[in-house]
């Protein structure tokens, strides 16, 4: 019997609408992107982003090719109003991307919002209120024609600012923050109310973002508000319609996609869709569905690797494995009919015919995979096994993207050997294939110097040779590998990084486990010290190791 309380939630109340046409609709191009991953995915952070991890951020979503990216709040944060001064000051900005900076409906916000902006090139300005219902009658306790006010007095705010800096190109957009919770015909007059102030032409069109600021609804319905919308709206041919759409209910990325049916031009979202709650709109899920199709998805993808390292790094959060398209697991067959299937299809597939291979919606390769990431040895077939022996005798708990590696390793000796590999023959594998930190080069002293960024300084041995390296990053392993990937001039991304404790006790070692991108191969090391710091940058190193031993191996042949 459920203790839940069902009857204190009201339904949904769908929009009226007759003839609708989107659910014969389908996607035929990319919409307008624009990442919020800067400030909408920011603010959802437990710990926010620091200016270089913004730094970082916008330089990866320039290279992605977003030609929108709001990148801050400046008149709520001096963080963003000083980034957002950095990126004008220090022409970080390609003359093809617009900024975004979010404000409030107030005049002293918008204010600050131009100061924020002088110089700037090319911009948006995006004010915002809340319409809903709710935040009416309870946040704000004002009824319609005051909240429509607040819309239009801030409209006019951002039209009297802009006229003052003829120089910058500017782009106004408009929001009814919580427009799902709005009742549809009010939105669509506050809307017009903005529009009439701001004059817009098929020329010189305006953004009118429609957000499902908390998702209410199933997707269809969404759609139907957004469809709804563009009938009646007016001046519609000059409006780019936009969607935010949050993924409370778990249908961000379909309640766009529908939405898009429906008519809209442009989706706001973020990279692999952090956000508040359960997040926002997943930009890479949507543009790869919209790939799958055979569409241009019109942002560059291909990197994988590359994305999930900064947005590890900048967020702090991790790419769970079974994340669409991104995720570890996503191209991986444990069970064997899977497996036999795939082996079959990749044998009939051909450069010259369309994908068509069992279980796999893209070709791996499409986002910098492998075919060997995706069969591999499920638990009942080894992986499990190896796992728990090393961890029974050794204390090696190896994370499970190490095991998917090692399996295989380990299998192949079994079936040279006679098929029977002891615990001791297995750390001698695991040893000999992972814990290569002293050949070629060996790490000898380093120092880490902790200010705005971590700064690195170490010497490597090796080669009847010493060198000294230096790196900055974000913690002492950013550092250690931009100082490694300048040295050995090499392009070095951290995928996968964990540790431990070997035993119990405050003399036990640690142990780190690394996992790196390095020129477009994956390798992984493993190191043990009394230090963990030190434990970790001699697993990375244990990554070059093997990439320099690959590369000299390659010149001899």
């Amino acid at each position: 019997m459920t203790s839940f309380d069902h009857t204190k939630y009201t339904p949904f109340k769908p929009v009226a609408i007759t003839n609708r046409t989107w659910p014969d609709q389908t996607i035929t191009k990319a919409p307008i992107w624009s990442s919020v991953d800067l400030r909408d995915g920011n603010q959802a952070l437990v710990e926010p982003m620091t200016v270089d991890q913004k730094k970082q951020f916008f330089a990866l979503l320039v290279d992605v090719g977003f030609k929108e990216i709001e990148v801050g709040f400046p008149a709520a944060s001096q963080l963003d109003f000083d980034f957002v001064r950095w990126l004008i000051e220090e022409d970080q900005v390609p003359d093809d991307v617009y900024i975004q900076v979010l404000t409030q409906a107030r005049p002293e916000l918008i204010e600050r919002t131009y100061e924020s902006l002088k110089g700037a090139k090319k911009a948006i300005v995006h004010v915002y209120n809340s319409t809903s219902t709710t935040q009416r009658e309870q946040v704000f306790r004002m009824d319609m024609e005051g909240i429509k006010q607040i819309a239009v007095n801030g409209a006019k705010c951002v039209k009297d600012h802009a006229a003052k800096h003829p120089e910058t190109e500017w782009v106004f957009q408009y929001s009814p923050e919580s427009f799902t919770g709005t009742e549809i015909d009010y939105a669509i007059e506050v809307v017009n109310a903005v529009a009439e102030v701001w004059q817009p032409t098929p020329e010189n069109k305006i953004i009118i973002n429609l957000p499902a600021t908390v998702e209410v609804s199933t997707p269809n319905r969404y759609a139907d508000q957004i469809e709804y919308f563009c009938r009646n709206v007016k001046q519609r041919d000059s409006m780019i319609v936009s969607l935010h759409t949050h993924n409370d209910r778990g249908c961000g990325v379909a309640a766009a996609e529908l939405g898009v049916m429906a008519g809209a031009d442009r989706i706001e979202g973020t990279l692999l869709g952090n956000g508040e709650r359960t997040g926002n709109m997943d930009i890479v899920t949507m543009a790869m569905n919209i790939y799958s199709q055979g569409i241009d998805p019109e942002l560059a993808l291909g990197d994988m690797d590359r994305i999930i390292s900064v947005v590890q790094a900048c967020t702090l959060l991790q790419v769970h494995p079974r994340h669409p398209y991104a995720g570890e697991l996503v191209f991986t067959a444990f069970s064997g009919s899977h497996q036999d299937a795939i082996k079959k299809c990749l044998a009939n597939q051909t450069d010259d015919k369309p994908w068509d291979v069992a279980y796999l919606p893209i070709d791996p390769r499409d986002v910098g995979r492998s075919y060997q990431e995706v069969i591999r040895v499920n638990s009942q077939s080894g992986k499990g096994g190896v796992a728990y022996t090393l961890e029974q005798e050794y204390g090696l708990a190896l994370p499970r993207w190490l095991q998917v590696e090692f399996s295989p390793i380990v299998q192949a000796f079994a079936e040279k050997d006679g098929g029977v590999v002891d615990a001791e023959s297995m750390k001698n594998l695991f040893e000999n294939n992972f814990m290569t930190g002293t050949t070629p080069y060996k790490l000898g002293k380093y120092d880490l110097a902790k200010d705005d960024v971590d700064t690195v300084h170490a010497e490597l041995t090796g080669n009847n040779t010493s060198v000294k390296i230096t790196g900055n990053g974000n913690g002492a392993l950013s550092a250690f590998s931009e100082a490694l990937g300048k040295h050995f001039n090499m392009r070095v991304d951290i995928i996968q990084y964990q540790e431990h404790a070997l035993t119990v006790g405050s003399d036990s070692q640690a142990i780190a486990y690394v996992q790196a991108n390095i020129d477009g191969d994956r390798f992984n090391g493993v190191a043990i010290d009394n230090d963990i710091v030190s434990a970790s940058i001699q697993a990375l190193l244990a990554t070059v190791n093997q990439k320099v031993t690959e590369n000299s191996d390659s010149a001899v042949a």
